[in-house]
């Protein structure tokens, strides 16, 4: 059995296309002037058009081959061939995303994201708006701090930027690994247990992925372990993979992992190749699970199908009808996968 996907220039501009997508155009057509290196009507394009955030912009041409720009707020796009995508039985392998899918911990670091700006501002009292949100969430720390500079806090810089982000980050963790600090920081998502234990029981592998440095990442799923009694998350999954280790003078030698996450497909094909040992010619069996418009796209430029989990920035960052479904709680996505 296999669910069928539309052409991608269909789902995001008619989003009735698809099984529980939204019934209406959730994209723009753009005419090539926003960063695009290509114009509709010039050497075979014929449209290019991105999902509302504008975090990604695809270019469709003549014949139907579609290539994705993944923009870059810190200077450094890229892009990527658009593949078609199914969902094949029996299903090899689940990749999960961490923050928002798996644990719910958005809100902590939208939190941090906040207080660092309020930092870099000197205003105790500064707070982000709603409309900042898809910006601050789902993307790297880099990401989400270049956003708010040039939106909150021009001239500063990056650099600063990140030294006061650790700073807040290493105390808040601190307090919360000693039993202190935000009690409601990291709550397993509900349902993960079961859902987890039916994969397990069907023998599909399992892989958890995360935008997310390793000392954020880490502290995060083991919370989450233990209150669900389920050990150790490095034993329990098949691979975990994270944004790495932060670069910082005269302390850590960092890994690549802040230029190039989500919505860079390169976490999720590496935890399918890498970690788990699947080809690309297995990408149809392998279903990916976000609730990020940046980790949907990520899913979908690593060739893979993806699942949207609601209660996530999905709707606001105009990617829903990129997800070849749309589910509210882990109950539902284990029957799709049956």
């Amino acid at each position: 059995m296999k669910t069928k996907r539309s052409s991608l220039s269909q789902q995001l501009t008619a989003g009735d296309h698809l099984p529980g997508a939204t019934g209406k155009a959730d994209s723009h057509l753009l005419n090539g002037d926003t960063g695009s290196f290509f114009t509709t009507g010039e050497n075979g394009v014929t449209k290019v058009w991105a999902p509302k955030d504008g975090k990604v912009e695809f270019v469709e041409f003549a014949g139907g081959r579609i290539m994705a720009r993944v923009n870059s707020s810190s200077g450094w796009p890229a892009y990527y061939p658009v593949h078609p995508v199914e969902i094949r039985k029996p299903v090899k392998a689940v990749l999960m995303d961490l923050d928002g899918t798996s644990v719910q911990s958005e809100h902590f670091w939208i939190w941090i994201i906040e207080l660092t700006t309020a930092s870099l501002l000197g205003d105790k009292s500064f707070s982000l708006e709603s409309s900042d949100l898809s910006h601050v969430s789902g993307h790297s720390v880099s990401e989400h701090l270049q956003y708010c500079i040039n939106k909150y806090c021009p001239g500063k810089s990056l650099v600063e930027a990140r030294r006061l982000y650790f700073e807040h980050t290493h105390r808040e963790m601190k307090e919360i690994m000693e039993g202190r600090g935000k009690a409601d920081a990291f709550t397993p998502t509900p349902g993960l247990k079961d859902f987890l234990m039916i994969l397990k029981d069907q023998q599909i592998k399992i892989g958890l992925v995360t935008s997310g440095l390793y000392e954020k990442a880490m502290p995060e799923i083991i919370s989450a372990f233990r209150q669900l009694k389920m050990g150790d998350p490095v034993d329990f999954y098949d691979a975990i993979i994270t944004a790495g280790f932060p670069m910082r003078k005269g302390r850590d030698v960092g890994t690549l992992g802040e230029l190039e996450p989500k919505p860079h497909p390169w976490l999720y094909a590496e935890v399918a190749k890498v970690g788990l040992g699947l080809n690309f010619e297995d990408r149809n069996h392998i279903v990916g699970i976000e609730d990020s418009g940046a980790g949907v796209c990520s899913i979908v430029l690593a060739g893979f199908a993806c699942v949207g989990m609601a209660g996530g920035n999905i709707i606001e960052s105009g990617t829903r009808s990129l997800c070849s479904h749309y589910c509210s709680k882990f109950e539902e996505i284990a029957e799709l996968l049956k």
